[in-house]
C-alpha cells in the first residue's frame, strides 16, 4: 500500500497506459480523480468502485479550460487535497515530413505539450509538498522516430517541461519527474501501420514489447514517497531501447 492515505488525479485514464496507472494507484490505496474525454472513464470508475477503491470519474477533454478547472475542483470539493498529479493524457499522429498538415501539429502540440503546461499551473494550486507531478514523455522525445517528428518533437517538450518544472517548484517540496516509455503494447501503438509496429518490436533488447503495467510501476514508485528525494528525472522504461 505505498500510496495509501494520498489523493492522485490521472489525466487519460480510460485505456492503455493511463487505465493501468489508475488500477495501480488504486491498488495501492490512492484515492484517485480520472478523466478522459470517453464515457469508458465512468465505467472504469464503477468498476474500481465495486472494488473498493475510492474512484471519482470526469468526462472531459484535459485540453479545455473548463475540463482543467472541474479536475482540480473535483480534487477540492471530494478531498481537499492533491498529492499526485499524472499527466497522461496524449495522442499520436504518424506522418513523414513534407506531408505533415500544420493544423493537425498544432492540435498534436496542445494536447501533448500545453495541457500538461495547463493543468500542471492550475493543480499545483492546490499540491502542497510533500507532492508529486509525473509527466508522461517518450523514447520517440530524447531519440526520435521516422514518421512520428511531431509527437517526437512534443515528448521531448514534455521532458523539458519536467526538468524546469522541478527546479521551480522544488521549494515547496513538489517533486516533477518524467517517465519516458518505449514501444508500450497498447491501443495507441496497435494504431501505427504494421509496418512500424513491427521494426520498433524488433528494436527491443529484452525481446518483448513492454506491458502498460510495467509504467504504472514506475508511476507508483513516483507517487509514492520511496522517490521523497528524486525529482528532475526522465526515467526510461523502455527494455533497453536507450541501452
Amino acid at each position: 500500500m505505498l500510496l495509501n492515505g494520498k489523493v492522485a488525479l490521472i489525466t487519460g485514464a480510460s485505456r492503455g497506459i493511463g487505465r493501468a496507472i489508475a488500477e495501480a494507484f488504486v491498488s495501492h490505496g490512492a484515492a484517485i480523480v480520472i478523466v478522459a474525454r470517453s464515457a469508458e472513464i465512468v465505467a472504469l470508475a464503477d468498476s474500481l468502485r465495486r472494488a473498493g477503491g475510492n474512484v471519482v470519474a470526469v468526462q472531459g477533454d484535459i485540453t479545455t479550460d473548463a475540463t482543467v478547472r472541474e479536475c482540480v475542483n473535483v480534487c477540492r470539493k471530494q478531498f481537499g487535497r492533491l498529492d499526485v498529479l499524472v499527466n497522461n493524457a496524449g495522442v499520436l499522429q504518424q506522418s513523414l515530413l513534407g506531408m505533415i498538415a500544420i493544423e493537425g501539429a498544432r492540435e498534436l502540440f496542445n494536447a501533448n505539450v500545453i495541457s500538461t503546461l495547463n493543468l500542471t499551473q492550475v493543480a499545483v494550486r492546490l499540491m502542497k509538498g510533500p507532492a508529486s507531478i509525473i509527466n508522461i514523455s517518450s523514447f520517440a522525445g530524447s531519440h526520435g522516430l521516422p514518421g512520428l517528428s511531431v509527437y517526437s518533437a512534443t515528448k521531448a517538450a514534455v521532458s523539458g517541461f519536467t526538468l524546469a518544472a522541478a527546479k521551480e517548484l522544488a521549494p515547496r517540496g513538489i517533486r516533477v519527474n518524467a517517465i519516458a516509455p518505449g514501444f508500450i503494447d497498447t491501443e495507441m501503438m496497435r494504431a501505427l501501420p504494421q509496418e512500424i509496429f513491427e521494426r520498433n518490436a524488433k528494436s527491443i533488447r529484452m525481446g518483448r514489447a513492454g506491458a502498460p503495467l510495467d509504467v504504472a510501476n514506475a508511476a507508483v514508485f513516483f507517487g509514492s514517497d520511496l522517490s521523497s528525494y528524486v525529482t528532475g528525472q526522465i526515467l526510461g522504461v523502455d527494455g533497453g531501447m536507450q541501452a
